[in-house]
């Protein structure tokens, strides 16, 4: 079924994007245009990518710091 008429993008282009890691309809949009033209698809591709489709973000102060994982510099 389609979901992006525009250009044509089916159901499961955006499954397949999302599970190649697009989470959110602005990613999908990056991976193959749906949403980008008339947006009237929108809603359809963040109903397809639903509430647990990406994983969570943990608060950054409880999370390790990104910089403690960086090999020393020579």
């Amino acid at each position: 079924m389609f979901v992006c008429s525009c250009f044509g993008v089916t159901e499961e282009q955006v499954k397949s994007h999302a599970d190649a890691g697009a989470c959110t309809p602005r990613q999908i949009a990056s991976a193959c245009k749906a949403g980008t033209d008339c947006g009237g698809c929108v809603r359809r591709i963040q109903a397809l990518l639903g509430r647990g489709a990406c994983p969570r973000r943990q608060p950054a102060d409880q999370r390790e710091p990104v910089l403690a994982k960086l090999p020393e510099a020579a």
